[in-house]
C-alpha cells in the first residue's frame, strides 16, 4: 500500500544543523476546525502541537501531561493549509497599474506583510508564483543550489520560463471560425499585462499555406491597439515593469531577429496615449516571423518576455508538433481545430511536453477562459524549462509537499496505521448489530455476517416483471446459455443488492440516519437460480462530517454458498453521534 505523510520541515541553523525540537506540548481549542482532507467545518476543534509539528487534528485530541492548553474561544483553526499557487507582490486591484506605479522596496514591504497575513490566517506554507518584476528573477536558481536544499535533498520545485505554443490547425482554412478564433487569442496573449505572462504565446505555429493570411489578420488586429497610461480610457496595453525590463526585451528581440523579420510593430515610430514614451518602459507589440522554422535555434531557446511573438509556419502535422516540443517543456500550449482525430492527434503528440493542453473549436469557445488562464481544478506547471512544477489541480498541487511511503505490513497492521479497514485484515464481531451504535461507538473492522438467502427462479422472474427489467439473461435460458459469460438464466446485480439490503439492514429507528451512496461496485460471478448468497458488512472507515453525524464507509461483500465472491461495494451511511 502507499501512505501520504506531510513531510517534516527541516529548521537549519547557521552552521547547518538542525534545531531541537522544544518538548512541551501544546494544545489548541477552539470553537470550530476546518478539517482539510473533507473541506469541512467540525465542532469543536482541537490541535495538538509540538514543536514544529503538528501531531493530530480533530475535534478532540490527546492531551499530554504537561500540556499547555490554550482555549481560543469563538474561533476557527485552519490547520496546515498550503497555498500552492500565490502571488505575494501583488494585491487586489489592477496589476498593470501596480508594476508600474509602485517601486520594487514598496513592492517587497507590501508581500511581506501579505506573507504574514497569510501565515496568521492559518498558511503554513505558500507557493510565490513570481516576483511580478520585482527583481527576484535568480530566486529559484539561488534556492535551488542552496547548501541545506542539497545536504538535505529536500524537493524543490520552481516555476521557470515557458516558450509557450499555439497551433493554428491544418484544417482551419482562412476565415473559418477556428482561425479567427486564433488570431482573437494570439493578440491577446500578447498584449494582456504587455505579454508579461508565464503562459504567454510566444510561438504562433500556422500551417503553411494559410501564414500569409494569418499575418495579415494579426497585423490588422495589433494596429488597432493603443498603447500607453493603463487609466486612460481606450488603452489597451500598459507598459513594461521597469526600463530595465524593457531592455531585457530589446536585447531578446535583437536575438529573435538575427532568425526572423518583424513584420508587425515599430520600435522607432509607435504612438503613446496619456504618457511620455521616452520616460515610460513602452513597447509596442512585436510580431516576428520565422524564416526557417526548423532551422532556427533562438525562436526555440529566447523568450523575450514582453508582448512579442513569432509565426512559425509548418508544411505538416508531424512539423508543428516537432517544432512546439523544441520548447524543451513549456507550462501550456493551445490547437484551434473543428476536426476531433486532427486534434487528438496534436494533443497526443505535446502533451509530453506541456503541463496543460487547451483544444478550442467553435463550439466550446464561447465558455473557454482561453489559453493563458489555468483553472483551480486544472494542473498548472510544465516539464522540463518550465520547472517540473505542479500547483494547482486539487490535491494534485498539494503532493509536491508529501513524502510518498511504501508501508509492508500484515492487512490488519495495515488496519491500524491507516484507519481504513483492507482486505484480510482481522473483523471485530460484537453482540449489537453495527445499525445500532453511533457514529463513536463503531469500531473500525467491526463486522457483521448474515443468514444466508436462496435466490429462486420466481424471485428473478418477480424482480423482471416489478422493475421492467426483462434483459434476456435474466428470462430466456436459451439466450442466456449463449452468452460466454452465463451457465443459463441468472439473477439481476440489482436483485442482489436488494436482497443484501434486506439481510443486512436493522430495521428500527437507530443511529443511521440515511444511505446516500454505493461506490466501487462490481459483480464479480454470476448468481443462478438455487444459489444461497450471504453478506459481510464491515466498518472500513469514518469520517467526521457534522457535530451531529459523520459519514460511515462500510465494505460489503456478497458470497454464495462456496464463498465465493459474487459481488462486492462501498456503502456509504451518515450515522448520528451519541451526543446528538
Amino acid at each position: 500500500m502507499l501512505l501520504w505523510v506531510p513531510l517534516l520541515t527541516l529548521v537549519v541553523n547557521a552552521a547547518g544543523q538542525s534545531q531541537a525540537m522544544p518538548s512541551q506540548p501544546i494544545v489548541l481549542h477552539a470553537a470550530r476546525l476546518l478539517d482539510v482532507r473533507t473541506g469541512r467545518t467540525v465542532k469543536p476543534g482541537e490541535i495538538l502541537v509540538q514543536g514544529e509539528r503538528i501531531l493530530e487534528v480533530g475535534m478532540s485530541v490527546k492531551h499530554p501531561a504537561g500540556a499547555e492548553v490554550i482555549d481560543l474561544g469563538d474561533r476557527t483553526l485552519l490547520p496546515g493549509l498550503i497555498d500552492a499557487h500565490i502571488h505575494l507582490f501583488l494585491h487586489p486591484g489592477a496589476e498593470d497599474l501596480q508594476t508600474v506605479g509602485e517601486s520594487v522596496p514598496q513592492r517587497t514591504i507590501t508581500a511581506t506583510l501579505a506573507a504574514r497575513d497569510d501565515l496568521m490566517a492559518g498558511f503554513t506554507a505558500e507557493r510565490d508564483m513570481g516576483t511580478e518584476g520585482a527583481g527576484s528573477a535568480d530566486t529559484a536558481a539561488h534556492l535551488r543550489v542552496h547548501p541545506a536544499v542539497i545536504r538535505h535533498a529536500v524537493p524543490f520545485v520552481a516555476e521557470t520560463d515557458s516558450l509557450n505554443s499555439s497551433i493554428l490547425a491544418l484544417d482551419a482554412a482562412a476565415g473559418s471560425q477556428e482561425f479567427d478564433l486564433f488570431v482573437k487569442e494570439v493578440v491577446r496573449e500578447m498584449t494582456v499585462k504587455a505579454g508579461q505572462k508565464c503562459t504567454a504565446i510566444r510561438k504562433a505555429l500556422v500551417p503553411a499555406k494559410v501564414a500569409g493570411d494569418v499575418i495579415s489578420a494579426l497585423q490588422t488586429a495589433l494596429g488597432k491597439i493603443i498603447v500607453g497610461n493603463p487609466r486612460d480610457a481606450g488603452v489597451r496595453m500598459g507598459p513594461l515593469v521597469s526600463q530595465e525590463q524593457r531592455s531585457q526585451v530589446l536585447a531578446r528581440v535583437a536575438e529573435l531577429r538575427a532568425e526572423a523579420d518583424l513584420v508587425a510593430g515599430d520600435l522607432e515610430r509607435f504612438e503613446v496615449q496619456g504618457a511620455d514614451r521616452r520616460r515610460g518602459a513602452f513597447v509596442p507589440p512585436l510580431l516576428l516571423l520565422s524564416r526557417d522554422p526548423p532551422a532556427a535555434r533562438a525562436i526555440h531557446e529566447v523568450e523575450a518576455f514582453g508582448p512579442v511573438a513569432t509565426v512559425m509556419p509548418y508544411r505538416d502535422t508531424a512539423d508543428a508538433i516537432a517544432l512546439a516540443r523544441r520548447g524543451q517543456g513549456s507550462l501550456a500550449a493551445s490547437v484551434f481545430c473543428a476536426d476531433d482525430a486532427l486534434a487528438g492527434r496534436i494533443v497526443l503528440g505535446l502533451a509530453p511536453y506541456h503541463g496543460r493542453i487547451l483544444a478550442l473549436d467553435r463550439d466550446c469557445a464561447r465558455e473557454s477562459t482561453g489559453h493563458g488562464s489555468p483553472l483551480p481544478p486544472l494542473v498548472h506547471g510544465g516539464p522540463g524549462r518550465a520547472g517540473g512544477g505542479e500547483e494547482l489541480g486539487g490535491l494534485r498541487g498539494v503532493f509536491h509537499y508529501l513524502q510518498r511511503t511504501a508501508v509492508q505490513a500484515s492487512p490488519t497492521r495495515l488496519t491500524g496505521l491507516t484507519k481504513t479497514w483492507t482486505t484480510g485484515a482481522k473483523t471485530i464481531a460484537k453482540p449489537e448489530h453495527p445499525f445500532r451504535h453511533a457514529f463513536e461507538e463503531l469500531t473500525i473492522g467491526e463486522s457483521l455476517l448474515t443468514e444466508p438467502r436462496t435466490i429462486t427462479l420466481e424471485d428473478i422472474e418477480h424482480f423482471a416483471n416489478f422493475t421492467g427489467d426483462t434483459f434476456y439473461a435474466h428470462m430466456d435460458e436459451e439466450a442466456a446459455k449463449a452468452n460466454p459469460f452465463f451457465p443459463g438464466r441468472v439473477a439481476h446485480g440489482y436483485l442482489l443488492l436488494s436482497f443484501a439490503a434486506g439481510l443486512f439492514v436493522d430495521p428500527a429507528p437507530g443511529p443511521v440516519l440515511a444511505n446516500y451512496g454505493l461506490e466501487n461496485l462490481r459483480f464479480v460471478k454470476p448468481v443462478v437460480p438455487g444459489d444461497a448468497i450471504r453478506v459481510r458488512l464491515t466498518v472500513k472507515q469514518k469520517t467526521p462530517r457534522q457535530a451531529e453525524h459523520g459519514e460511515v464507509r462500510w465494505d460489503v461483500r456478497i458470497t454464495n454458498q462456496t464463498d465465493e465472491v459474487v459481488a462486492t461495494y462501498d456503502l456509504l451511511t451518515l450515522n448520528a453521534r451519541s451526543s446528538a
